[in-house]
């Protein structure tokens, strides 16, 4: 055991330098993957209240988006569509139009920027008129049905050039449909980063008025199949049916209220691990930062150490644009 005062903690924390050489953690460019959404109207982009500096873009505007990242070394930007509300419906058939919004964004992103990632969410949510990530049968979601519709619409991305399917609705053995859909179409290459984790939080607010389900969910709530903050063991063995199934990464979200289940999963799975710093968590720290209460710059550089710190690999950040600019400038 190391004694005062042969052993003096502070005089690795003198200098700045000294700070940088013995840092135990860091984040880079290469830890980012920006959120990015995207509308067929009229408008180059529209702001969301809810997300400050946060916009839903048209598709010239996504591109222009994506090109940024990519200048800035952000390897992967992830789509989501505000669709109009006309294309809806109880069955979200929208969702596996091939020439719907997200296959058209993303065709137009991979002609544009080749070599950077896609990533494309799986669920029903911003296609369907009841705003759930299933089909909806006497007002509960039905599992097995919806998992033809999932794989459905992952086949549909990947054709259009999305190289990362990350599905989102929690329904019990999508993984499995999904990873066989895509290889029998013959996109065996295209991976899936699996929202393993996924609580049912009341941090997604402004998530959903960006795409426009808020104020169609059925219910309110999504707790019959999105997981119980309460509970960490079920974490594990969801991640662990999704790596059996077929997962090539898991995720955590939120990430932030969840850093324990970030560490419990890393160290259990070894796998790569990325945690999503939601709407909500942005917008927190967004709005204190806005009213002068917070330091925007030093209060999300350590809220996404927080996450590598965890075990986080990567986090999915709506800032990510303002922190790989900070990073460049040294």
């Amino acid at each position: 055991m190391a004694h005062f005062p042969n052993t003096r903690m502070r005089r690795n924390r003198r200098d700045d330098w000294n700070r940088r050489l013995v840092a135990e953690n860091t984040i880079t460019a290469n830890d980012l993957i920006l959120p990015l959404f995207v509308h067929d109207a009229e408008k180059e982009h529209t702001d969301i209240p809810s997300l400050p500096d946060i916009q839903r873009h048209s598709i010239g505007s996504l591109i222009d988006q994506a090109g940024k990242a990519k200048e800035l070394g952000i390897p992967v930007v992830a789509v989501f569509p505000a669709i109009d509300s006309s294309l809806k419906d109880a069955e979200g058939s929208e969702a596996i139009n091939p020439e719907n919004l997200v296959c058209r964004a993303v065709k137009a992103l991979k002609a544009a920027h080749p070599n950077l990632g896609i990533m494309c969410d799986v669920a029903l949510d911003p296609f369907s008129d009841h705003g759930h990530d299933g089909l909806l049968r006497d007002g509960y979601v039905a599992n097995d049905e919806t998992l033809k519709v999932l794989a459905e619409q992952a086949v549909v991305q990947a054709s259009a050039g999305c190289d990362i399917i990350a599905p989102s609705d929690m329904m019990d053995g999508r993984v499995g449909s999904i990873r066989t859909a895509l290889d029998s179409a013959g996109h065996e290459a295209v991976r899936i980063l699996a929202y393993s984790a996924k609580y049912a939080s009341a941090l997604y607010g402004p998530f959903r008025d960006a795409v426009g389900s808020t104020s169609n969910l059925a219910n309110g709530e999504k707790k019959t199949y999105q997981m119980d903050p309460a509970n960490s063991d079920e974490a594990l063995r969801e991640v662990a049916m999704d790596i059996a199934e077929g997962a090539d990464m898991v995720m955590v979200k939120p990430g932030l209220f969840y850093l324990d289940i970030i560490r419990r999963v890393r160290e259990e799975f070894g796998m790569p691990t990325f945690a999503y710093q939601v709407s909500g968590e942005y917008a927190m720290i967004k709005g204190a930062a806005e009213n002068g209460w917070l330091d925007w710059d030093s209060t999300i550089m350590e809220s996404l150490l927080a996450f590598k710190r965890a075990g986080a690999n990567g986090v999915l950040t709506y800032a990510a644009i303002e922190v790989a600019q900070r990073l460049g400038e040294g």
